[in-house]
């Protein structure tokens, strides 16, 4: 399948192919998001919940709702969706994701779409979805106003999006490159560009001006002595998370951005 090109950063891209084959490693090369992964599904289920006035604790709570996972990798996130309910497309930029993903789920019994495609592209058909989910996505695109852009448009009116990344500041510097990639050597060195950090504040614009509506965010908070992962109201300086709703208008964008 031809993805759409235009946000997508080939040598981003590049990166996580060489890695495809170890998303189900929980040693491997992909250990720390194995480890956010509890408190990631944390938020985002209490946020779907919240929304959309679900029961987690009632039989595939999520039926009837159609999420997208965009950047799925090899569906960390994805494949608890489905077992919640979910229609669940798990869509991903590196091909070799795709065939890592299908076959886990396949072994899990999970019946989840999974397509090599970008936002964009989908965007362009036409798709619409109640959830999309961008998790550790936004750092990694050439161009994060118009990615945006393309995750509002697949949102349904009154959509949630719910997009985490990685703060710019010195101590996320000495966390997530030094510390995880040289230190812990968690990640291949060269993993992330600290420059493509994004601050909260600056998300929050990007996404006021891609026509969302932020509503919350969190900071995601790790203890390296309980060697855990929490959820902070306030410590939003390395790994953070927004929730943000599509209102259903046509708003004004950027100048130098397009919309259909």
């Amino acid at each position: 399948m031809q993805v759409d090109q235009s946000t997508i950063d080939p040598a981003e891209i590049a990166k996580f192919e060489a890695m495809a084959a170890e998303w189900w490693d929980l040693n491997g090369k992909f250990k720390p998001l194995h480890m956010l992964n509890p408190c990631r599904l944390d938020y985002i289920t209490s946020q779907i919940a919240g929304e959309f006035d679900r029961d987690l604790t009632a039989e595939a709570p999520f039926k009837g709702l159609r999420i997208l996972d965009i950047g799925c990798g090899g569906g960390l996130l994805s494949e608890p969706m489905a077992r919640l309910g979910a229609e669940v497309v798990g869509a991903d930029a590196a091909a070799g994701n795709i065939p890592v993903a299908q076959i886990h789920a396949q072994q899990s019994g999970l019946e989840i779409d999974y397509r090599h495609t970008t936002a964009e592209a989908m965007a362009e058909a036409g798709e619409k979805f109640d959830v999309v989910l961008n998790m550790e996505v936004v750092e990694h695109v050439a161009s994060p106003i118009d990615y945006l852009i393309a995750c509002r448009r697949l949102l349904k009116p009154g959509g949630l999006h719910i997009c985490s990344t990685l703060n710019r500041n010195p101590k996320s510097f000495m966390m997530a490159i030094v510390g995880a990639e040289h230190v812990m050597r968690w990640l291949p060195k060269g993993t992330h560009d600290w420059n493509k950090f994004i601050t909260p504040d600056e998300l929050f614009d990007l996404l006021n001006r891609a026509g969302l509506e932020p509503v919350d965010r969190k900071g995601f908070v790790f203890n390296p002595v309980a060697w855990s992962w929490r959820l902070s109201d306030r410590d939003l300086s390395v790994n953070y998370v927004t929730a943000s709703l599509n209102p259903g208008l046509n708003p004004g964008l950027n100048p130098g951005s397009t919309d259909a």
